[in-house]
């Protein structure tokens, strides 16, 4: 029986106060989505949010839920935004 080639993943999800942070081992093909749902944390950003991650990030950059993330590298979980920049700009603004 031969052992399935594996990877290590730091998978980091982050709300206001509050940061969760899971190594796991997963397939080397796995996608950033498998390996979400891998940690957990997938379930813990429905739970904050009421829906799943809005993206996905590997060092701050924006990555596609179906890209393989390597070995030893650290994915982001990005929750949505809860209010529009722009809108939230307009606001601050006509407060001044």
């Amino acid at each position: 029986m031969s052992e399935q080639p594996s990877k290590r993943v730091e998978v980091v999800f982050a709300l206001p106060g509050r940061c969760w942070r899971e190594n796991v081992s997963v397939p080397v093909d796995a996608d950033a989505q498998a390996v979400a749902e891998a940690s957990g944390l997938a379930m813990v950003c429905r739970e904050a949010t009421g829906r799943g991650p809005a993206a996905y990030g590997i060092y701050g950059r924006k990555i596609n839920a179906a890209d393989v993330v390597g070995d030893r590298q650290r994915l982001e979980l990005y929750r949505p935004l809860t209010v529009d920049p722009r809108e939230r700009r307009r606001r601050r603004t006509e407060k001044t």
